[in-house]
């Protein structure tokens, strides 16, 4: 069975997502971010991403890890598309040149717009969007966004999904990544056809699946 190592507080959750759409049977098992703990070394502490156990499967200390059959995975994205090819069907690429852009696209918007995305959902998760340098930081992040944004608009406005006309792991990757941002009411305000688009993603039966457990996770 597959097992994945980390919690729905974290990058897990587009793993946890397209888990949900493809049914693949698997295991959660719960390892939750060293710094919030005083000691995440002590005896008494849970399994966390400075355990020596998680760091043999990541020695970065990061999750979501991916254990199938011996198979270990790190990076999320690579975690998707490798499920996604494991459990075929609609979501998977059907041939070689939609792998291409699958990973094409999982490549821009980690390189792009995840680091901002989540940079500006810190600022609202620390309440600083109503104080001088909140208002500064999200306009710095906002101007930084404006290019990788517009193109993922342009895309859009001649697609309805990320690859292949249809719902694919490319959707799921890309989603995940823009989520950080929506903490932003404005974030994607001149962008409306891909506010359409992530509306659309997270309408469906898996993340709807997948976020009722995100919210019921102690955090």
């Amino acid at each position: 069975m597959l097992t994945v190592y980390g919690n729905y507080h974290s990058r897990a959750s587009r793993t946890l997502w397209l888990l949900e759409e493809t049914k693949l049977p698997f295991k959660l098992t719960r390892v939750v971010q060293a710094n919030r703990f005083k000691d995440p070394l002590a005896p008494d502490a849970p399994l966390n991403t400075r355990s020596p156990e998680f760091r043999r499967l990541s020695p970065m200390g990061a999750i979501p890890v991916l254990e199938d059959e011996g198979l270990i995975l790190s990076e999320s994205l690579a975690i998707n598309l490798h499920l996604a090819r494991k459990a075929g069907g609609p979501l998977a690429p059907a041939n070689e040149r939609e792998l291409a852009l699958m990973e094409q696209w999982a490549l821009f918007s980690a390189t792009w717009i995840e680091a901002d995305s989540l940079a500006l959902s810190f600022v609202y998760r620390r309440k600083e969007q109503d104080t001088e340098e909140g208002r500064s930081e999200i306009a710095r992040l906002s101007a930084k966004l404006v290019r990788p944004l517009a193109a993922l608009e342009a895309h859009l406005e001649d697609h309805s999904h990320m690859v292949g006309g249809r719902f694919t792991v490319a959707d799921i990757n890309t989603a995940e990544i823009l989520r950080y941002g929506t903490d932003h009411a404005d974030f994607l305000s001149p962008y409306p056809r891909l506010a359409q688009w992530l509306k659309l993603c997270h309408g469906r039966t898996g993340f709807r699946a997948m976020w009722s457990k995100f919210q019921a996770e102690p955090v």
